[in-house]
């Protein structure tokens, strides 16, 4: 079991602090009146990922690790559809969805490469 000290280590946990960051960054660009709708639900789902990743490691349970790591992807995936959404809506353009997309690819990698890795580990 991952704990805190080895949290810091751990790419996937490492990589979706950095997605985090640049969302934020791009929250920026949005116009005011989403504020407390599209925007509210970025934020919510995109520090999501990383914090359970960090409760999964948390767990004594691989079975339980691996269900809070199947939530943070499923959080990636929301933040993935929401960004998508406010490109056609023009809130960021086409260059800046490609940019963070492929960082949110590498985050959903790191997160299969830990699921399959705790899922050898007791199968």
């Amino acid at each position: 079991m991952e704990n805190e000290y080895n949290l810091n280590n751990l790419s996937a946990y490492q990589e979706s602090k950095h997605l985090v960051l640049n969302v934020y960054s791009l929250l920026r660009l949005f116009p005011s009146y989403e504020q407390y709708a599209l925007c509210d639900q970025l934020r919510r789902a995109v520090i999501s990922i990383s914090s359970n990743i960090a409760e999964g490691m948390g767990r004594f349970s691989t079975k339980e690790q691996i269900h809070f790591i199947e939530i943070a992807f499923g959080s990636l995936m929301e933040v993935y559809a929401q960004l998508d959404v406010a490109t056609e809506l023009n809130y960021i353009s086409r260059e800046q969805f490609e940019t963070i997309n492929k960082q949110i690819h590498i985050v959903a990698s790191l997160l299969s490469g830990l699921r399959n890795k705790r899922l050898a580990t007791n199968p």
